[in-house]
């Protein structure tokens, strides 16, 4: 293990680093990987510690890691391991952290880092908590579930996830199966616009999903309908030299998993009375819903939350995709050759993780 911070960044991508952060260990795999300017997919851990029961929260970690893998790109999971920030897990390690009654792990967003580091504890890394740790490293493309906003009745508790603020601060593309169903989707929406986060549905709608839902009633600003186009959104966003205000690339989930809206809200009422009467509030509120949800909806919730990020593997397994996904690449190709002459290796590698890895996304 290497211990790593990025000290500045090449006109690659790529970057240089030192050591002066004895918290970051970056894996051998993962330094290799961004040296060399491979695609590198960072995941968030909190899925792991936070999000789904023993040993079903190990086994999707890994499979999510395989379906990265089977795209010719580097995985690189973040959390906190005994006191140490690490990119890039081993199945060990996340066994580990999966097991939640020996590992304890704390929930870490970026306010939670300093605790934890100094305490020595485990922690699974938020949206926003992987965020910082991709911002620092130089990791440029973050799947995940559903990420965190605007809590119903913030007008009262001013419950607003640190994911919407870190999604403004960093600079990294975020594909995520849209605002997850338990928040206000609206007001979610409203606040990403205020942090300059690019907001798109990867599909043939603008309709924003909401996690266990394909479909919102809301629209995002933009609608993407292949990896390539949202490639070239990468990178024209770096060229810009943008350099905070992530993307979002909000993407629905199977139809064959999705749950009809009515009765995941109504589910979703009753998960919110049972909080309230437990007294639930901060950042204990999105894992207790979730667990009352997955109870209340029969663990068909937890299905389609494991389905969700299964489906990279499940498209992978598709040859016609893999033929779509190829003419897409030389299409892709072909229209920016003469640009391509000029880019650079990192550029290169930033769009090829976003072409490989976001179409076997697509619904």
């Amino acid at each position: 293990m290497l211990q790593l911070v990025p000290r500045l960044a090449l006109k690659s991508g790529a970057r240089l680093f030192s050591r002066r952060n004895h918290f970051l260990e970056v894996s051998d795999e993962v330094t290799e990987a961004l040296r060399l300017n491979r695609p590198v997919v960072a995941l968030e851990s909190t899925i792991i510690t936070h999000g789904m029961p023993f040993p079903q929260n190990v086994e999707c970690a890994l499979e999510v890691e395989e379906a990265v893998r089977s795209q010719n790109a580097v995985p690189a999971t973040i959390a906190l391991v005994n006191g140490a920030v690490k990119v890039g897990l081993c199945k060990r390690e996340i066994e580990i952290l999966g097991d939640t009654k020996i590992s304890r792990p704390v929930k870490t967003s970026r306010r939670d880092f300093p605790y934890v580091l100094s305490n020595k504890l485990n922690g699974g890394t938020t949206v926003a908590g992987t965020l910082v740790v991709c911002n620092q490293v130089g990791i440029r493309i973050f799947a995940t579930g559903g990420i965190g906003g605007v809590h119903r009745g913030a007008s009262e508790t001013f419950d607003i996830s640190a994911d919407l603020t870190e999604l403004g601060r960093c600079n990294v593309a975020v594909v995520s199966s849209g605002v997850k169903s338990i928040l206000d989707i609206a007001k979610t929406l409203e606040y990403l616009e205020t942090q300059g986060v690019l907001v798109a549905t990867l599909g043939p709608t603008a309709a924003f999903p909401a996690f266990y839902s394909r479909l919102s009633a809301h629209k995002a600003p933009y609608c993407v309908e292949t990896a390539s186009a949202a490639a070239e959104i990468i990178k024209a966003h770096k060229d810009m030299h943008l350099e905070s205000g992530s993307l979002l690339f909000g993407v629905p989930v199977p139809e064959p998993y999705a749950f009809d809206p009515e009765s995941i809200n109504r589910i979703i009422d009753d998960a919110l009375v049972e909080a309230h009467k437990a007294g639930i509030s901060g950042k204990n509120i999105t894992p207790f819903l979730l667990e009352q949800i997955a109870g209340m909806s029969g663990g068909s919730s937890l299905k389609t939350s494991i389905l969700f990020r299964k489906q990279s593997k499940t498209y992978c397994a598709n040859k016609e995709q893999r033929k779509n996904c190829s003419r897409d690449c030389r299409l892709f190709s072909a229209s920016g050759k003469k640009r391509r002459r000029h880019q650079t290796r990192g550029e290169a590698a930033l769009e090829q993780t976003a072409r490989k890895y976001l179409h076997y996304y697509l619904p």
